[in-house]
């Protein structure tokens, strides 16, 4: 047997009937089908066999699923295969040969070329990244819509003035009760199915806000109706005291609507590490993570720019809302036409591994996660930097205005676009810092350094320097610095507490801090807004180094330090990177 070359059986052999000179077969001579072929895996049970149907079902289910054979099948080592001028033979590891025209264990019934599966991507990953992202966009354009126009909104609602924390805290807080609820029904009806529904409801809210708006853009722009009819019109009330029929709706009816999103949106921002781990390779995920997880601040750079561009008086404010409902009818349709369910063949050696030890079962209960999850060495740390990122992004988010007035900034276009700059920074720091941790997996030191890096930027966002006096350049280089390193902080820790978790629910996981994260911060925004007031002087009696803080900016400084301090012990082994280090 001079001539012959034997292989062992694994995972990423592929068999290929068709090509006699260089293919391993498993048996015979011609086109054959892999089958009920037997080898031991690390842990030392037999796997399937790759011809059968569980196999086909499922690439990673590689256990024998017909019981009749059991006993039969029990002592089979792993196959090596070998081709001697046509002539094919298996042995075991043991060194028995099996001829193919006599014992070796196969049933050729049917003859077509078998492949066994191996990790692999697919185009249509972007565009289940692209919905995901954008309808994420769409649930914080919802919550901080009116965050930079509190004036005109006060205008709308004069007898509802408290707009920061009134709308925004009313959102956070059902965001966060959805969290509880979103890690079952996934696990129940699937990413694809829940995706659709959400973005649904999430359209209904988005009119439910905008009242019939649609209606006056189209009569008075498209039909040219003169200025007193409109009028007439934008304040005729089918029923009294619910707000005009064609205008703006009530302030309950608003809230309603806005509470329909923040259910929403968790289904967007609780799932990434899932769409990740389901669609992209393991050097893939912490990027794709991020761009989920962080184009939510894009929608909050569009409320800033766009809302501050089209709502100069009260009829602006009708229109943007009546654009944002149209955007989200839109991308809802796209949603339900193209957002897939899962791909025919996993990613990575994790998920495959991952599916292979689930049997086809569907994840545990989200209590029963959760215990787990903080029994897990390594799970607790991760959160409280996610929730750190979550906080400082959502204070400033949420007092721009007032930020960028201490620097001298007061335009209110211009507090609008440095805004956006700032939420489009820490997108930008997602993608470049989240592809540095998809190559390196240094967690750790990353989350760190951005850590460190945001309690110096967060510094000139509530000093004055009397001598110096207001500094807008200043301001505005630090803001979008503090974002381009707090934000990636969010989709980092939520791929390293995927990581050491594994192999647990990842939306469960997610959930988990995004509840923590919402829940604070809808928390710590309005204690932000109160210590915001409060102005420190610093060494009043040095002319030179005189200088003032404000309250707000010493409490982020606060969290930063802590979170430092907390975190530098992290010390936990990448059980989804080990798993994945073949990949």
């Amino acid at each position: 047997m001079n001539d012959t070359q034997y292989h062992r059986l694994s995972d990423n052999d592929t068999y290929d009937d068709d090509d006699q000179e260089n293919s391993i077969l498993a048996v015979g001579v011609g086109d054959v089908e892999l089958q009920n072929i037997k080898w031991s895996t690390k842990n030392g049970r037999d796997e399937p066999s790759p011809g059968s149907d569980s196999f086909a079902d499922n690439p990673r289910r590689s256990y024998d699923d017909d019981d009749e054979n059991d006993d039969d099948d029990a002592g089979y080592n792993p196959l090596i295969i070998s081709q001697n001028n046509g002539h094919h033979t298996a042995l075991s590891a043991d060194g028995h040969s099996h001829d193919d025209n006599n014992e070796i264990p196969t049933t050729a019934k049917h003859h077509h070329r078998r492949k066994l599966r191996t990790p692999q991507v697919y185009p249509q990953r972007w565009v289940q990244l692209g919905y995901l992202s954008t309808l994420a966009l769409l649930s914080d354009w919802v919550c901080f819509s009116t965050a930079s126009i509190p004036d005109i909104f006060e205008l709308a609602y004069p007898h509802h003035t408290n707009l920061g924390e009134g709308i925004i805290d009313k959102f956070l807080v059902m965001n966060v009760l959805s969290c509880l609820f979103v890690t079952d029904i996934v696990s129940k009806y699937g990413l694809q199915t829940c995706t659709k529904y959400s973005s649904l409801v999430m359209t209904v809210g988005c009119w439910l806000r905008s009242g019939l708006g649609i209606v006056t853009v189209i009569l008075f722009d498209v039909c040219k109706l003169n200025r007193e009819e409109y009028e007439y019109i934008t304040k005729y009330e089918l029923i009294d005291g619910y707000g005009p029929m064609f205008g703006l709706p009530s302030f309950p009816i608003l809230v309603i609507g806005t509470l329909m999103v923040g259910m929403a949106q968790p289904f967007f921002q609780c799932t990434p590490p899932l769409l990740s781990a389901q669609w992209f390779a393991s050097n893939e995920r912490a990027t794709s993570s991020a761009i989920a997880l962080n184009f939510n601040q894009v929608g909050i750079a569009a409320a800033f720019v766009v809302g501050g561009i089209m709502s100069n008086d009260v009829e602006g404010l009708n229109r943007y809302f009546a654009l944002i409902a149209v955007i989200s009818t839109v991308i809802t349709i796209g949603t339900f036409r193209h957002f897939e369910d899962l791909p025919p063949i996993p990613p990575s050696a994790s998920e495959l591994e991952k599916m292979e030890n689930n049997h086809g079962q569907s994840e545990p209960p989200f209590s029963v996660s959760v215990r787990k999850f903080f029994k897990t060495p390594g799970f607790v740390k991760p959160m409280v930097a996610f929730i750190f990122s979550i906080a400082i992004t959502n204070v400033v988010g949420a007092f721009i205005d007032e930020v960028m007035e201490r620097g001298g900034v007061t335009d209110r276009k211009a507090v609008a676009w440095a805004g956006c700059g700032f939420e489009f920074a820490i997108v930008l720091g997602g993608i470049i810092l989240g592809r540095y941790v998809d190559r390196t997996k240094k967690y750790k030191s990353v989350t760190l350094a951005c850590t460190a890096l945001s309690l110096v930027f967060i510094l000139p966002l509530g000093l004055t320097q009397h001598q110096l006096g207001k500094e807008p350049v200043l301001l505005v280089i630090s803001l979008f610095l503090l974002g381009f390193f707090v934000g990636p902080v969010q989709p980092i820790n939520a791929e390293l507490a995927v990581d050491v978790t594994f192999p647990g629910d990842e939306t469960a996981v997610e959930s988990v801090q995004q509840f923590g994260g919402n829940l604070c911060s809808a928390m710590l925004v309005p204690v932000a807004g109160r210590a915001a007031k409060l102005d420190y002087q610093l060494m009043p009696s040095v002319p030179l180094l005189a200088s003032d803080i404000r309250g707000d900016v010493i409490f982020m400084m606060a969290l930063a330090i802590a979170t430092l301090c907390f975190y530098r012990s992290f010390n936990a082994p990448l059980r989804r990177s080990i798993c994945d280090g073949g990949d």
